[in-house]
Formats: C-alpha cells, structure tokens, sequence
C-alpha cells in the first residue's frame, strides 16, 4: 500500500512548538512579564544586600534564556528567509524580461553575488546618463558596457 504524500500543512511537533513559542516570546505581554522580572529583581538587591547569589540568579536566568532564544530565533529567520526567497524567485520567474538567472541567487557564490552586483551598478550608472526615471536597461546592456570599457582600457 503507498504511503500517502506528506500535506503541506503537516509539521512535525518541534516545528509547531518553535512557532508558537517565537510568536509568543514576542509579544507584548512576554516583553512586559520579562521587564517586570527584571524590576523585582532589581529592588530585591538591598534585600540579598546585593549579593553574589543574587547576580547569579538574574546572569543564569538569562543566560539560559538568550541561549536557547538565539537558536529559536535563527530557526525563524532560516524559514523566513526561504520563504521570501520562494516568493522572489516566483516573481523573477513570472515576470518577463527578468533574468532567471538570478532563480536561487542565494546560493551563488560570494564572487557572483558581487559580479552580478557590479552589472546592476553598471544598471544604475546608465540610468543616471539618460536623466529617463522610466527608461530600462538589462543585466546584458550592462554587461556589453563593461565589457566595452574594460576593452577600451585595454587598447
């Protein structure tokens, strides 16, 4: 018998816990609680004569609490991340006139990323020249005018 395809709603338990806790830890009522803690611990101080024990609490508590926080937090960000790359690389691949080679740009390279950012200041230096806010250039006008600079040096 076939499995039957995993729906794209399914998610395992970690995934639904890491979502309803980041959510929650950045509420408003989170903010408020934490602050709050923060404040009784400060006016315990005169009580525990600002001990060690006392610094220990509050340097523990949030060291644990940042801790784990950070990996929650990159958790979303990865998945937030993905999720706008989906939906630009939807757009540049409805769009016409939008060079699909930038489909995944995220996985280039640092030395891609950097030549293709030079093309589209290449891109920008043309739209400064024609003085035009509604004139377009592409990614290969921009490229034949590097090359016909870098040709132009060399001679």
């Amino acid at each position: 018998m076939a499995t039957p395809a995993k729906s794209v709603n399914d998610s395992s338990f970690f995934d639904r816990f890491a979502e309803k806790t980041s959510k929650y830890a950045g509420s408003t009522g989170v903010f408020v609680g934490a602050f709050t803690v923060v404040l009784l611990w400060a006016a315990t101080g005169p009580v525990f004569h600002y001990s060690e024990t006392w610094q220990l609490v509050i340097n523990t508590g949030t060291t644990i609490i940042t801790f784990l926080m950070v990996f929650l937090i990159q958790r979303a960000q990865n998945k937030d991340s993905l999720a706008i790359h989906l939906k630009l690389n939807e757009l540049i691949a409805a769009t016409k006139g939008a060079s699909n080679r930038l489909i995944n740009a995220q996985d280039f390279s640092e030395k891609e990323i950097r030549l293709i950012h030079d093309f589209y200041c290449l891109l920008a230096e043309k739209a400064k020249e024609d003085n035009d806010l509604g004139e377009t250039h592409s990614v290969e006008e921009a490229e034949d005018n590097h090359h016909e600079k870098l040709a132009a040096h060399r001679a």
